[in-house]
């Protein structure tokens, strides 16, 4: 099995075609297939002056002033404003897993396909397969083979969605949030490429960012080790993937390591670097505080302790579990320093004069965690530490084996048995324009794959070839052609010109149909292949043409008809051969 690597556009290559074509939609599987694609996008991004411009925002004035921990706090608070988080099964439409499978024929078969895929038969997280995944993302109204387009969006169209109903602001899926991501600590906080990892699993993507303790970018948000360990709901979220799914991906500026390729592109010290840093990132030593945030995660074991406090110069007690209810409306918590002013905040008749029985008091576990450490690797450690919680309310091991869990998580990475390809890494110093970026880049480009598929992921059809934009337009966009379904060929003409006639691209990019389509705006030469793309789909036989010269774009049809759009792309059209895949 081969992944083609280094295969550099060639159009008389079907399987080139295919795969800068894959650069064009980016769905998950076709990121699956091809890794390289994931940093081709966040290159893209770095040359998109979206990113340029919230550069110069005023929310990052002085931020070179700031230390890297603040910096990119300080741009996930602007992501966060401007993004949400969308899995929308309609956004980018449906295919088939025989359609899917049909394109890679040769190239990668359905057996090692649903080792790693969550619709082709993986099943390495147990929560989604307890629930049904299918009726967890809404597929269970549709037939088994029927698979979603999870399109990884460009920051470009992951912005647009503010104009599609029911979207106040951006939005984007887990791996379009984590390409931005990248780009964007890179770009506006101008975090090092060598400290960010990009990590793909079956059902998530993520980014570890090697700054202080380490940071995980989880869609919108950036998890901080400490926030990995508090228990919390939405720490449970973000530790998921990683305690239950298999890594099958990373990536790195200087290349990729994949779980099931032999090749691997990314600089082995600094994929051993990266093992250590996540291996340190995901394992805690067991405090007073950590124990707490594990009893806050087990909340079935909460009423086996209570909390003693002293109100009015004599002990109370209290149960564990009340006081952890408190927590949900303040920003107090038990185990850390501000455990006395949550006591204090709770009304006096909720506490009791003698302790409660069949309950170990939490303040002489905290005693013992003052006269004792524990680490997770510690056997003698973790024995004191289980003789100090045996008790007749729980299993003791079984608590235990539970505590090292949430307290260690070994990563199930891609091994390190594979066949090392030496390469230099794109990017090493931070650029200081886009038009820098640009430039930078373009100097790479013949030599590198991955930063060539970056320019046909930055759809700019004035740098990249037209016929893998085309596959991928004509092929793999079915939310137009559905969306029109009901319409004469005349009526999808007319609401097309409707539309204003605004690309949500700049300049010489272009945006695909189902972008015109979702978002209700296209430059006439996107327009103009949207109405292409509903045409061949209900006459496949058709000789459709594009033609037109200055401002005008024509669609022309086998029977005579001709419907124009008005272009402002100043592009050189399509010629027939880029219509032939």
């Amino acid at each position: 099995m081969t992944h083609g690597a280094s295969l550099s556009y060639n159009p008389e290559n079907p399987l080139a075609v295919e795969k800068y074509s894959c650069a064009v939609t980016l769905s998950d599987m076709e990121v699956f297939v091809f890794p390289e694609l994931m940093f081709s996008l966040v290159l893209a991004n770095i040359m998109s002056p979206l990113l340029w411009q919230w550069r110069s925002d005023s929310w990052f004035k002085k931020i070179e002033n700031m230390s890297p921990y603040r910096r990119v706090l300080r741009t996930k608070q602007f992501l966060m404003d401007r993004f949400t988080f969308n899995l929308d099964l309609d956004t980018w439409g449906l295919t088939t897993k025989e359609q899917e499978l049909a394109r890679f024929n040769g190239h990668i078969d359905e057996s090692v396909l649903s080792q790693s895929n969550a619709l082709f038969g993986y099943e390495g997280d147990k929560y989604y397969f307890d629930i049904d995944i299918r009726r967890h993302f809404g597929l269970d109204k549709y037939t088994t083979n029927v698979i979603p387009y999870w399109k990884t969006e460009t920051a470009e169209a992951m912005a647009a969605f503010q104009y599609k109903e029911g979207y106040p602001t951006g939005a984007g899926e887990c791996v379009s949030l984590a390409a931005l991501y990248a780009a964007a600590l890179y770009v506006i906080a101008g975090i090092p490429f060598d400290d960010i990892y990009m990590m793909a699993t079956p059902l998530h993507s993520q980014n570890y960012i090697a700054v202080r303790d380490g940071m995980l970018t989880n869609n919108r948000r950036i998890v901080t080790k400490n926030m990995f360990f508090n228990g919390t709901e939405l720490s449970a979220k973000a530790r998921r993937a990683l305690e239950n799914e298999r890594v099958t991906i990373v990536v790195h500026n200087t290349g990729y390591v994949h779980t099931l390729y032999k090749d691997a592109t990314m600089d082995p010290k600094a994929y051993d670097l990266f093992t250590a840093r996540l291996s340190s990132f995901l394992k805690t030593d067991v405090t007073f505080e950590v124990l707490a945030n594990f009893l806050r995660q087990k909340k079935e074991l909460q009423k086996c302790f209570q909390i003693v406090h002293s109100c009015c110069g004599k002990p109370r007690f209290i149960e564990a579990e009340k006081v952890f209810h408190y927590e949900h409306s303040s920003k107090l918590r038990i185990g850390d320093a501000t455990q006395i002013k949550l006591l204090h905040e709770i009304d006096e008749d909720e506490f009791y004069p003698e302790p409660l029985p069949n309950r170990l008091l939490l303040d002489e576990v905290e005693t013992f965690f003052k006269e004792h450490d524990v680490s997770v690797d510690n056997t003698c450690d973790i024995e004191k530490l289980k003789q100090q919680l045996c008790h007749q309310c729980f299993n003791v091991e079984e608590v235990i084996d539970d505590l090292l869990t949430f307290c260690k998580i070994t990563p199930n990475l891609p091994g390190t048995d594979k066949n090392w390809i030496s390469q230099e890494p794109i990017l090493c110093d931070r650029l200081q324009s886009r038009e820098e970026a640009v430039r930078s880049l373009e100097e790479k480009r013949a030599d590198r794959t991955v930063v060539d598929l970056a320019f046909t992921a930055l759809r700019d059809m004035s740098r990249a070839p037209w016929k893998p934009f085309l596959k991928a337009a004509l092929e793999r966009n079915p939310v137009s052609i559905e969306g029109a379904r009901d319409l004469a060929i005349s009526q999808a003409a007319e609401k097309l010109r409707s539309l204003p006639n605004e690309s949500i691209y700049d300049g010489s990019r272009m945006a695909q149909p189902d972008e015109v389509w979702n978002f209700g705006r296209g430059d006439g030469l996107e327009k103009a292949l949207t109405l292409m793309n509903i045409v061949r789909a209900r006459r496949p036989g058709d000789d459709l043409q594009v033609i037109g010269e200055g401002e005008e774009v024509c669609v022309r049809m086998g029977q005579g008809e001709e419907f124009c759009f008005k272009t402002t792309k100043g592009l050189d059209l399509p010629k027939e051969k880029d219509f032939i895949f």
